[in-house]
Order: structure tokens, then sequence, then C-alpha cells
């Protein structure tokens, strides 16, 4: 008999992928890829040039947490102008290859990759020995309401630095407060459907 039911092979195929560009720093102009998982959203460059306008008095040296890192432009622009580290944080798999393979070819050792939920890695931090961080971003998926139990989760924790910078995008219709009262407003801007805020975080030693 022929082998006319057989199953046809198929070769694997790459993940499709796509791609931002670094906006300033050591990296400025260099293209790394993506993968265009749903819902994703890469920060646009005019957000970023205005973010990290805010963000030059505390970058140098800085240790940043990229939660729901996605393409990692924001981990990525921090480390091309002087982070000390960046810990990204993503549960994607694809995503996750995706950004260690960026970091490789980057030749960056100062950044660590994380593959989890962004609640389960706060929510198994140990308050008082972990790393704490000077500049947090976040962006997570919209109407999902998971930017404030985030926030209260970095504060209990023990996740910041005595001053920290905390960067949160959310869709632009949300209006209820999601940071702790000592959390104070910086900066704030909107852009189409999405709102970004900068918060300083008052030490209360």
């Amino acid at each position: 008999m022929g082998r006319r039911n057989a199953p046809r092979r198929t070769t694997p195929t790459a993940e499709k992928t796509s791609q931002l560009r670094i906006i300033g720093g050591e990296w400025r102009g260099r293209r790394v890829s993506f993968t265009p998982v749903p819902g994703l959203r890469p920060t646009p460059d005019r957000v970023r040039e205005t973010l990290f306008n805010w963000l030059q008095p505390y970058i140098t040296g800085a240790h940043c947490l990229d939660l729901f890192s996605g393409s990692g432009a924001l981990g990525l622009e921090a480390l091309s102008r002087g982070a000390e580290t960046v810990t990204f944080i993503d549960q994607e798999p694809s995503v996750v290859r995706q950004l260690r393979n960026n970091l490789q070819l980057l030749k960056c050792n100062k950044a660590e990759v994380v593959q989890d939920s962004v609640l389960n890695w706060l929510e198994n931090r140990c308050a008082g020995q972990e790393q704490q961080y000077d500049i947090i971003f976040m962006d997570p998926p919209f109407h999902k309401d998971l930017a404030a139990p985030c926030c209260e989760l970095l504060e209990r924790q023990g996740l910041l630095a005595a001053e920290a910078v905390i960067y949160v995008e959310t869709e632009s219709e949300l209006r209820d407060s999601i940071a702790p009262a000592h959390w104070h407003p910086h900066r704030q801007k909107e852009a189409g459907q999405v709102r970004y805020q900068l918060f300083i975080r008052e030490d209360q030693a």
C-alpha cells in the first residue's frame, strides 16, 4: 500500500520575532529581537525617551527590576544607560529565551532573567534577605488589576531601596490609586491608551 494516509513530516520553524531599537547609551541604535506574544506592548520610543529623561539622575549604578519584562525594552535601555544590574521577570518561555539571547548578543553579564509569574515571584521573596532595588519597571497586562497588588508586594517583601523610584504603565482609564501613601507621584503622562507614572518612595526608617 502507498503512504497516502501517512502523517506529513514537518520541520520545526523558528519563532517569529519583531524588533525594537535601543535609543540611548552604550548600545544606542542597536536593534534587538523580541517575541510578539499576545498582549505584549513594547514601550514606544517616545515614551522611553521621556521616561529615561526622568530617570537620568537615578540610573547610573542602579539595581533595577523589570517586572512583566516582555520585549525587555526598559531593562535593556537601563543597562545601556549605565544601570549596574537588571533582573527581568516574565512567565512566557519564548520571551525568556529571547531575552537571554539578546543579553548574549549584547555581551552583557549584568542581568538575570527569571521565568515565573510576577505575583508568584514577588510572593516568594523573603523580606530582608534579597537584593533591594533602586528602580522598578512595571508594565502589567491591561485590565488584569495587577498593578496595585504588585506595588503592595514590592513594599511588603522589602524589595525596595530606601528611596526607590518606581515606574508603572497602566491603561489610561484606570484612575484608582495603585501605590502606597508614601510613594509620592513624581511625574505622569498619557499617550493614547497608556498612562505612565513615576513614583519616588519616601524612606520610612
